[in-house]
């Protein structure tokens, strides 16, 4: 996975932001607060199935594909879904196959629960061609980054907000690495009334310049002038420790892997604690299954 990630560094090596773009926009951002930057705007030309949700993504790029939000419904019951709890699952970076999700779809619908699986921006039906899934997300083009990162946040609130219209009384988020960084954020704008947070990034500086990543998308940048600095001017923004959840305390469980170099157990285990979550911890990297697994009996006794 590393290897993939390196080759899709380097497949982006020529789009790079520049020092002087990047301090643009951190300037105009510096005051901005939290809500603010990932303000909650009506959906438009929305369109619901008993298969899909989909709506006009509030932000924009020059990729199209990327520009109508869409998430896979999977409704309690066919003939009523209304009132029923809702589980939304944000997936991890690169995600290309729902298999294991629809699956899990499949034994919550049993257990009564609605499941939104939403593809995340420059994922899945949202992919510009050319590009493989997820690419685009996170690179060297730190604007492009940040402004995909406010893109999802932005309309993951709208689907949240969106089921609570439908009567979904409990809500809950199980997030996974990158997934888990837009989660960790949703966290601190929105209630929730339960939360599963596997290996979430949550502190971008050490992913871009100390992780496995820094040695080509981190060299990247540097050589073009970019220091982690730079990161922390957007950190009251983008870092979920730097605030708390408005979900109450217990109600959040973040699981950690026991040899994660991207988002290591004791950067987790610390962060557990500043949020008054319950911390577990997985015998995996960053990429592996046991996570999952402990993810999944939790959910089994809600």
């Amino acid at each position: 996975m590393y290897t993939m990630m390196h080759y899709l560094q380097w497949q982006l090596r020529h789009d790079v932001i520049s020092r002087e773009e990047l301090e643009d926009y951190l300037r105009i951002f510096r005051s901005w607060s939290r809500n603010d930057y990932f303000s909650l705007t009506p959906m438009k030309k929305l369109k619901v199935s008993q298969t899909f949700v989909t709506w006009e993504s509030p932000s924009s790029s020059v990729f199209p594909e990327n520009h109508r939000a869409r998430a896979l419904f999977f409704p309690s019951s066919r003939k009523k879904s209304q009132g029923a709890p809702t589980l939304i699952i944000l997936h991890a970076l690169m995600s290309a196959s729902d298999l294991g999700y629809r699956r899990i779809a499949a034994k919550m619908n049993q257990r009564g629960w609605n499941v939104l699986f939403p593809h995340l921006p420059f994922h899945y039906s949202r992919k510009p061609q050319g590009h493989l899934h997820g690419s685009l997300a996170i690179s060297a083009h730190l604007i492009r980054t940040a402004e995909t990162l406010r893109q999802a946040v932005q309309e993951i609130r709208q689907l949240l907000h969106w089921s609570r219209e439908q009567g979904s009384q409990r809500l809950a988020l199980l997030a996974t690495s990158y997934g888990g960084w837009i989660a960790s954020l949703l966290l601190s704008l929105e209630t929730i009334e339960i939360a599963l947070l596997l290996q979430p990034i949550i502190n971008l500086r050490r992913v871009t310049f100390e992780s496995p990543l820094a040695a080509s998308l981190g060299s990247l940048l540097q050589r073009h002038g970019i220091t982690p600095a730079h990161l922390e001017e957007h950190a009251h923004l983008t870092e979920p420790s730097s605030t708390l959840p408005c979900s109450s305390r217990g109600k959040i469980t973040i699981i950690g892997g026991k040899y994660d170099s991207l988002a290591p157990a004791e950067e987790l285990r610390a962060f557990a604690s500043k949020w008054g979550a319950h911390y577990l911890e997985a015998e995996q990297g960053h990429f592996g299954y046991q996570a999952m697994q402990q993810a999944l009996k939790l959910i089994e006794l809600y």
